[in-house]
């Protein structure tokens, strides 16, 4: 069996908020800037995290999580976007630990997964020797991760670096960097605890990110560390059946407000002969000549009053609707396609009106975490009875204008921690929207039916 290798490290944390996202940020910046092609990754289900990297990299992110898409799959993928890099960092999710059920796509998870060196990252601000206890633990908890050193952040002192080196020495854990506390490197407040790149000028942020890291951090100690993950076997090349039909184009909204995207799931329907075409319900007025559209997530609430400005592309979608385009929307796609939506400040705006509900902004997050949806009918990416694998994220929740019996719910969802059952979503001719968010490499059967639905209309 063939083999593979290329240069990586897993960049972990105690816990969240240690300061991950800014360290990562910071390494992909001075490393970019000394010449290395490297190539980031984030864990877990996240659209933000990875915005920080393309600046800092100039390269697209891609996510490792083995809930949305299945191990052997998901090497597949890193495989396929590393090759030709000179490092892959690979930023973790929450604790080392953490994950789904069962840790399902915990960090550690995916470190073992692609036989990569972790880092931890840990938060001495409140503590001394204690971190080198933490990090203890953290190496002992689980022998078959490589927890191969320790990056301490937000240090205060001279002495206080001292203190904490002088007990992981005696530890034999190495210390890769000592990172102190800097104000000015937090990244910008954050909406509903997410920031979207595309909002700020975050190109000073990412650059002074990158020469504090290049300052404190020893970057030849870590390449070197990533120069020691193992062998990988070079995984089977996932066969997809080419679409017989080469004129397909598919319309992807991409700009201010719909930014969440893998960018390999999307390949995905590419892989099955789409064209995908950009375009912008908030500065287009027209749609493009297109088949099929897909609305992907983001923050409709925060440029609310410019998309029920732009009616223009508001009534050519919902002339779409009525002329059987395959539509599919997720999270803030469902909102936007919606009758309404109502913001924080109790104020109702007109959207497309394709779905007859109002999604209404709630105080607090409306529910969060992997799971499992059970078609309730025949829809544009699966039949009555099957299952997609997916997230939900999201602070607002939908009031539909009919009874509950009457409303064609689109999913049967079922929470993976709890095994919650309830339903969500709309499901209707050739309009289907919900809140999760999915990966088609985790469900190529939908990607292709999708493109299939698509290649139907424009014949």
């Amino acid at each position: 069996m063939d083999q593979f290798n290329i240069p990586r490290v897993v960049i972990a944390g105690v816990s969240s908020g240690v300061g991950k996202t800014t360290i990562v940020t910071g390494m992909l910046a001075a490393l970019s800037r000394r010449g290395f092609k490297v190539q980031s990754y984030k864990v877990g289900p996240d659209y933000i995290d990875p915005g920080f990297h393309r600046l800092a990299s100039g390269k697209n992110a891609h996510n490792l999580d083995t809930w949305l898409v299945p191990p052997e799959s998901l090497a597949a993928i890193f495989e396929s976007t590393a090759e030709n890099n000179d490092i892959a960092i690979i930023e973790g999710v929450m604790g080392l630990y953490d994950g789904g059920r069962a840790g399902v796509s915990s960090t550690a998870a995916v470190a073992k997964l692609l036989k990569a060196p972790v880092v931890l990252v840990i938060d001495a601000k409140s503590m001394g020797e204690s971190a080198a206890a933490i990090a203890l633990g953290f190496k002992t908890y689980d022998p078959e991760v490589n927890l191969a050193g320790v990056i301490i952040n937000r240090l205060g002192s001279e002495s206080h670096k001292l203190m904490v080196c002088e007990a992981l020495d005696r530890l034999g854990i190495p210390v890769i960097g000592t990172v102190f506390r800097n104000k000015e490197l937090s990244m910008p407040e954050r909406h509903l605890g997410l920031t979207p790149v595309t909002e700020h000028d975050s190109i000073a942020a990412v650059t002074q990110m990158g020469e504090q890291v290049a300052e404190q951090v020893n970057l030849e100690q870590l390449v070197a560390l990533a120069k020691t993950a193992g062998q990988l076997s070079q995984s089977a090349v996932v066969q997809t059946e080419k679409s017989r039909h080469k004129n397909v184009r598919i319309g992807v909204a991409q700009d201010e407000v719909f930014t969440f995207y893998y960018p390999s799931s999307l390949e995905v329907l590419s892989e099955y002969g789409a064209e995908l075409v950009p375009f912008s319900p908030l500065k287009d007025s027209r749609l493009p000549k297109v088949d099929g559209l897909i609305l992907g997530g983001g923050f409709p609430e925060m440029f609310i009053k410019e998309l029920a400005a732009n009616t223009a592309m508001r009534q050519d979608i919902r002339q779409a609707v009525k002329q059987g385009m395959p539509i599919y929307a997720e999270c803030g796609g469902l909102m936007y396609l919606s009758r309404q939506i109502t913001d924080f400040d109790n104020q109702t705006y007109d959207m497309v009106g394709a779905i007859p509900a109002v999604c209404q902004m709630q105080s607090k997050l409306e529910t969060v975490g992997y799971v499992t949806a059970r078609a309730l009918n025949d829809n544009v990416l699966c039949a009555k009875e099957d299952s997609l694998k997916g997230h939900e994220f999201h602070f607002s929740k939908m009031f539909p204008d009919v009874s509950d019996e009457e409303f064609p719910w689109a999913f049967e969802f079922k929470k993976m921690r709890t095994g919650a059952l309830y339903q969500g979503g709309y499901a209707s001719g050739n309009v289907l929207a919900s809140y999760l968010h999915m990966h088609f490499a985790g469900n190529r059967q939908a990607a292709r039916q999708f493109v299939e639905k698509c290649a139907q209309y424009h014949t």
